[in-house]
């Protein structure tokens, strides 16, 4: 799967679909245009924020923040339903990563449900179906499974 193909999927096909697999090529290019997507979103915080500065003296951060976190509200829920995903390639119930998530506001905890998190994305999938699907990389295996 390559970049638009994860993006494109992510965004339009299974916005909100917490079932079945995602490969890590569709988890990792979608990381990356979230990354990739900052930048502009910065550069038009800037340009916004010395549009409307009136002469005086431009507030950047306020407009990157604002705007960050719209973008952040955007991508949320496809963001949540492809981590989930994630985990059930790696055969692991979707409920892991909602308590990792939530075990991550105490303090001190986060140091390491992030890098549990991070090494469950970056380990392959399970080979061949498993409960919570067909694997993704392996169509021939879905149509002698599930045929």
């Amino acid at each position: 799967m390559g970049f638009t193909e994860a993006v494109r999927t992510v965004l339009k096909q299974k916005y909100a679909t917490f079932s079945g697999r995602a490969p890590r090529s569709e988890y990792w290019w979608f990381m990356l245009f979230c990354v990739l997507a900052l930048f502009p979103l910065a550069i038009v915080a800037f340009v916004l924020a010395y549009a409307t500065s009136g002469g005086g003296v431009p507030s950047p951060v306020s407009y990157t923040v604002v705007i960050w976190m719209l973008f952040g509200l955007a991508i949320l829920l496809p963001g949540i339903s492809l981590q989930v995903r994630r985990f059930h390639d790696r055969n692991i119930s979707g409920w892991w990563y909602l308590a990792l998530f939530a075990l991550s506001y105490i303090p001190y905890v986060a140091f390491v449900t992030f890098p549990v998190t991070i090494v469950i994305s970056m380990l392959p999938g399970t080979e061949g179906p498993n409960k919570f699907g067909p694997d993704p990389l392996r169509p021939e295996a879905r149509s002698e499974v599930f045929a």
